[in-house]
């Protein structure tokens, strides 16, 4: 009796401990679900909303911290909040099987770093994925010179681009010509759109969006990406669209999940990729968030991976997708 009861006491410290790993991991995953759906334009919350996949696993620890203590209203709790943190996700990881026929192309998106990725590796990568229509980011007139000289206009024959100093500059490449170009006035960076007649679907326009990042101010950054999903609720309707471009924003952030209501699908969310983390790549940590992607109206993502570009700071995007058939 008396050695049950040293033992109870010895354990009562860590049975503490668990309760309070318990219920702080459930509040984390309360926490992730919040900031999942949370339109603040705070910049704590806009930021911390990045990682909110990350904290909605702790609900998940939670509930299994409960359940082996026993305390099933807790475990109850948590089960139900890492329940709706999975629903949350989900759309991430499940393909849509999108409509039957239709042009193929591959689409890629790439941040430059400036003149930090290497040209040569790029212009590779391109060669190797036959990519018809590249978007880039952060463009300089060096960088613009460097992959002239790597080839990329030997691969890509047609381009609409705006260099600029440091992370201002946009570029558009594509296999067939660009007509209407049009650079967006207003944007703290350059907002580029293009249309180009594909074979077998078409005109399709084409976007290369870069919208602040919220570190210089959420509200610009919140501005921004609305009026960015106003440029694309304007699109034709009458033709296929491509987005690409680094939005600064994520899947849990609900600003950009609002350019998502309309005609416009995240690519890969219609593959079913998962979270394909793009940034930051030059840490010695891996990247975290998924702030690069690929949209679409009138097309459908059959494959999307990310691509490592030695020099830079984010990973590529390259999408195969399928646009709608042409009508007769």
């Amino acid at each position: 009796m008396l050695l049950s009861r040293s033992s109870e006491l010895r354990l009562r410290p860590l049975r503490a401990i668990a309760v309070l790993f318990g219920a702080g991991a459930t509040v984390a995953g309360a926490a992730g679900l919040a900031l999942h759906f949370s339109r603040s334009a705070s910049r704590l919350l806009v930021l911390a909303a990045s990682g909110a996949p990350y904290l909605m696993c702790g609900a998940l620890a939670g509930a299994l911290a409960f359940a082996v203590l026993r305390i099933w209203a807790g475990a109850g709790v948590a089960a139900v909040l890492a329940a709706a943190a999975v629903w949350t996700q989900l759309p991430l990881y499940v393909s849509d099987s999108g409509p039957a026929g239709g042009t193929e192309l591959t689409v890629m998106q790439a941040n430059l770093l400036f003149e930090g990725a290497d040209p040569r590796a790029l212009v590779e990568e391109v060669r190797a994925g036959q990519v018809s229509i590249l978007t880039v980011n952060e463009l300089t007139p060096a960088g613009l010179a460097d992959l002239t000289r790597a080839g990329l206009d030997q691969l890509l024959p047609h381009r609409y681009v705006s260099p600029g100093r440091t992370a201002t500059g946009t570029g558009i490449w594509s296999s067939y010509p660009l007509s209407d170009t049009v650079e967006f006035d207003g944007y703290v960076l350059n907002q580029l759109s293009a249309t180009t007649t594909i074979p077998g679907a078409g005109p399709v326009t084409v976007y290369a969006f870069h919208p602040v990042p919220p570190i210089y101010g959420t509200e610009v950054w919140s501005g921004e990406l609305a009026r960015l999903r106003a440029i694309l609720d304007r699109a034709p309707a009458d033709r296929p669209a491509i987005a690409g471009g680094d939005f600064n924003a994520t899947f849990d952030h609900s600003q950009f999940r609002a350019m998502l209501s309309g005609r416009f699908h995240d690519a890969a969310e219609q593959s079913g990729a998962g979270h394909l983390v793009t940034y930051p790549t030059d840490k010695r940590y891996p990247p975290l968030v998924g702030i690069d992607h690929i949209l679409l109206a009138d097309g459908h993502a059959t494959e999307v991976r990310t691509i490592p570009l030695p020099g830079a700071d984010h990973r590529a995007l390259l999408a195969r997708i399928r646009l709608a058939p042409r009508p007769s």
